[in-house]
């Protein structure tokens, strides 16, 4: 053997090992779920519009023991958004709509804000229209329950008020994405699932991907969804419901590396449709937001990266792409308890070991240092206090202990706070750079400030708990209406506690401030009074994609 044989020999042999090793890596990370009678994912890797790796873990089918693959079929859930986008792209692209068309002209009967919410609103989550899924559940429907569009379009078009002002904020909301199913519908003058059929997945060969728009429809090696009921036993966990374009799509592993390999062949796509697909929103005091058009552009440990999750019933789905190594993940799942994201991230982590940018943000936090000052603890009790971050609906408690500042997530999770500046502070043992900035708004309240890797700040207002006696949660009972929702909510005082009604369901309301009341599962109901009497008007409910929900006190 030749010296020149032996270097390549020995190059060769290392580029192999390295890549086994990194397999055996990824495949480390399913062991557990890779069980019997255990559901799991199909996992797919490409590189260069090659599929590097393709394995399915776990069942797709327990009844009959049949193995999940590149091949079995997944509800993908909200990943389906881009390609909703793509249809309403594409249509721009045959001049059959614009981006800047308003709501109003495909639905007047919506209220008179519609007039104002343009298709790129829908696209970007800045409409501020109420999520459709979360008026169902504030309506009593189970998940078991059945709706179909009709309803939906009755529910919306029943909603007096936005979330926000328009264009203000960016919140995900379903419904955005089900009304450009509609009118992929109108425009087209046929159901946007063979819109896509013909459009989108016929061109590219994506002969097991389809629009779920009717549940009793067969679908061939279809992965059936389940949740645990326990360590060792599932329960089917699927839906009835037949809406498509916040979610519905049906694919594999093998058809969503053909979606992938035309973003980079540009074969039936243009390079203005992907441009499109890709522009990131920008709201009304012209910050950019990371949401596109059925697509998230963020960054990973200083990599861009492409991506959009999915999670409904039995179904968790993940699909990240980082465009500038050409690679990109796909994990689809059959069992609704594993956050598919993270499991991503740890792939990612395994095949960019040597390429994530090496900045101060991205290298380990833990390990800078940092220069902490002194601060007399008479001057670290100003901080001390209770604060409610109202889109999170949490609280958090800063405390002194021992010369330090604690923040307070529960009496068995805290963190210690070390000041930077005289206002500004540091979380200790966290894998993460998180600082907390306590300030003073506008209105001189007291606010906390939370920021992770100089990501988007969280604030959270000072507030004064308040404990209410028997006698004075009185004041709070009696019967509600919502117009918007048409529905009839009822609160009764028991054993102490202030308890909300919805036909028999029960949501026992806990105190956090004077006239506001909140539950982890239903939301928060701050009480309206009314000026002159100060007796209870009505609530105004907020909970998740839901907000400023008016209930007037049924007299």
């Amino acid at each position: 053997m030749t010296k020149n044989t032996l270097i390549l020999f020995l190059l060769f042999s290392s580029i192999v090992s390295s890549q086994t090793h990194r397999i055996k890596a990824i495949d480390s990370l399913f062991v557990k779920w890779n069980q019997p009678n255990s559901p799991g994912f199909s996992v797919g890797i490409i590189k260069d519009s090659k599929c590097v790796y393709a394995k399915g873990f776990g069942l797709a089918n327990l009844e009959y023991n049949i193995p999940n693959s590149p091949s079995s079929v997944f509800r993908i859930a909200s990943t389906s958004k881009q390609f909703t986008a793509a249809c309403i792209i594409l249509l721009t692209e045959q001049g059959k709509l614009n981006l800047n068309n308003t709501l109003n002209e495909y639905f007047p009967n919506f209220p008179e804000y519609s007039k104002n919410i343009t298709i790129r609103h829908l696209l970007n989550h800045t409409s501020g229209i109420r999520d459709y899924l979360t008026l169902a559940y504030l309506k009593n429907y189970e998940s078991n329950d059945y709706y179909d569009d009709n309803d939906i379009m009755r529910w919306l078009v029943n909603q007096n008020e936005l979330n926000f002002k328009l264009g203000s904020e960016y919140l995900y909301s379903n419904s955005g994405y089900w009304l450009l199913g509609q009118i992929v519908n109108k425009v087209t003058g046929i159901n946007m699932a063979d819109f896509a059929e013909k459009e989108i997945f016929e061109p590219l060969g994506m002969v097991n991907t389809h629009f779920h728009n009717d549940h009793n429809h067969i679908v061939k090696n279809r992965a059936v969804g389940y949740i645990p009921k326990d360590d060792n036993d599932y329960s089917i966990s699927t839906t009835t419901l037949d809406m498509i374009g916040d979610g519905g799509v049906f694919t594999t592993i093998n058809d969503m590396k053909k979606w992938d390999d035309e973003f980079y062949k540009r074969t039936f796509f243009s390079d203005t449709f992907w441009n499109l697909m890709t522009t990131q929103g920008i709201l009304n005091n012209e910050n950019q937001i990371e949401y596109a058009s059925g697509l998230f552009i963020g960054q990973y440990k200083g990599l861009k990266t492409i991506s959009h999750g999915g999670a409904f019933v039995g179904y968790r789905a993940e699909y990240i792409k980082f465009p500038e190594q050409k690679i990109s993940i796909i994990l689809l799942a059959n069992r609704g308890d594993i956050y598919p994201t993270g499991i991503c991230y740890q792939i990612a982590d395994i095949l960019f070991k040597d390429d994530f940018v090496e900045s101060e943000k991205y290298i380990n936090i833990t390990q800078k240092k940092e220069e902490f000052i002194t601060i007399p603890i008479s001057k670290l009790e100003q901080f001390s206090g209770h604060y409610w971050n109202n889109a999170g609906s949490y609280s958090r408690k800063i405390y002194v202990k021992n010369d330090t500042l604690r923040y307070s997530r529960s009496k068995t999770n805290e963190s210690s706070l070390l000041p930077v500046n005289k206002n500004t502070f540091k979380m200790l043992n966290i894998n993460a750079d998180i600082l907390i900035k306590f300030e003073r708004d506008s209105k001189d309240n007291s606010n906390m400030v939370f920021s992770v890797n100089e990501g988007n700040p969280f604030i959270s207002k000072k507030y004064t708990p308040k404990n209410y006696k028997d006698k004075e949660l009185q004041k709070f009972v009696g019967d509600y209406y919502s117009k918007e929702l048409d529905m009839y909510y009822k609160l009764k005082v028991e054993k102490g506690t202030l308890q909300l009604y919805i036909n028999d369901t029960k949501f026992l309301m806990k105190s956090i401030m004077e006239n506001f009341f909140t539950n982890n599962r239903f939301g928060n109901i701050q009480f309206i009074l009314n000026s002159d009497t100060n007796t209870i008007r009505g609530f105004n409910l907020a909970r998740g994609r839901v907000k400023n929900l008016i209930f007037n006190k049924v007299e």
